[in-house]
């Protein structure tokens, strides 16, 4: 194996140059010398220790983004942005998908920590559970007190900066326009009630109508996944509008209506949240509240690139899009 020692023999500097030129030391060296350096290294073949740079500067070039599906196209979504913006920093990418296991969160982080990370991006919706939310946020601390740098997607209970999609306001939105179109019996699609963002869409949307005043909808509890709302859409009954509070959710609603001969929108309409980029081949096409997906994660990235003393919460609108998968009643 070549060694730095064989790569300074060769260019004729010395070791101390050598290490200098290759392992991205802050210290200026001369043109010459760096081509000299530069050349017999690629003519030797030299490839520099990446782990050795890393406990020499204390953090590597790596980002660690832990999502929890990235099977579902908004976390891929949400990975994307981040990790385009990650190369236009000239970092490189790990990704570890959780399966929704708080506890696989948990495991990433300190993982990520052991590895000197520069930052750890957590993308994806908080649970119900205030000791794993302490635990997973004390593993955060250790790994910022080492160095590390770290934001999250999400609900803002970890102290660190954080991108927060305003769930709830965006699904109060999307009812007063379905409201608006003359539906009053609505059905929710609500996903697990443990899941921060399933919960805080489905209470964004009943708080909405019971402000104007309409009946309260029927709320079916279930996956958070295309599964769950296929299986959800077999008990949302005599309701004229209904509302899944993710696309995949709806997209399985969708293809559960198809199965049954029920017409999207003739004999129901249906909604969704988060516009994910598949929507673009549905139909009929799917009403729903648009994020900004891969913006967010880039500001996520950016935010814990650039991180200061105090944590920042930004809030990001969602804006409701109305298509064909919904129908005025009137």
């Amino acid at each position: 194996m070549v060694t730095l020692e064989d790569v300074a023999k060769q260019a004729g500097v010395s070791l101390a140059t050598a290490s200098r030129v290759l392992n991205g030391s802050t210290r200026q060296v001369g043109a010459d010398l760096r081509a000299r350096v530069e050349r017999a290294a690629y003519e030797l073949g030299y490839r520099a220790n990446i782990a050795a740079q890393t406990l020499a500067r204390g953090a590597s070039n790596v980002i660690g983004i832990v999502v929890h599906d990235l099977t579902d196209p908004y976390f891929a979504a949400l990975a994307d942005g981040a990790m385009r913006a990650a190369a236009g920093e000239g970092l490189l990418v790990m990704v570890g998908t959780t399966h929704r296991d708080p506890e696989q969160e948990i495991a990433y982080v300190a993982t990520l920590n052991a590895q000197r990370v520069r930052a750890v991006l957590l993308v994806g919706s908080r649970v119900a559970d205030p000791e794993v939310t302490e635990r997973l946020r004390g593993e955060l601390d250790r790994y910022r007190a080492s160095g590390g740098r770290a934001a999250c997607v999400g609900q803002d209970l970890l102290g660190v900066d954080t991108v927060a999609p305003a769930n709830h306001e965006g699904a109060a939105a999307l009812a007063r326009s379905l409201a608006g179109l003359g539906h009053t019996r609505f059905a929710v699609l609500a996903g697990p009630p443990r899941l921060m963002t399933a919960r805080d869409r489905c209470a964004g949307f009943v708080s909405a109508l019971a402000e104007l005043g309409l009946p309260e909808p029927r709320v079916i509890e279930g996956r958070f996944d295309r599964d769950g709302g296929y299986q959800a859409a077999q008990e949302t009954g005599d309701a004229t509008c209904v509302f899944a509070v993710n696309d995949v959710m709806a997209v399985g609603a969708l293809a559960a209506y198809r199965e049954r001969g029920i017409r999207v929108p003739d004999d129901v309409s249906v909604a969704g949240f988060d516009d994910i980029a598949t929507l673009r081949d549905q139909v009929p096409a799917l009403t729903t509240v648009r994020l900004p997906l891969q913006d967010m994660g880039a500001r996520a990235l950016e935010l814990a690139l650039t991180a200061g003393e105090e944590p920042m919460v930004e809030q990001v609108a969602g804006e409701v899009v109305l298509r064909e998968s919904v129908r005025a009643l009137r």
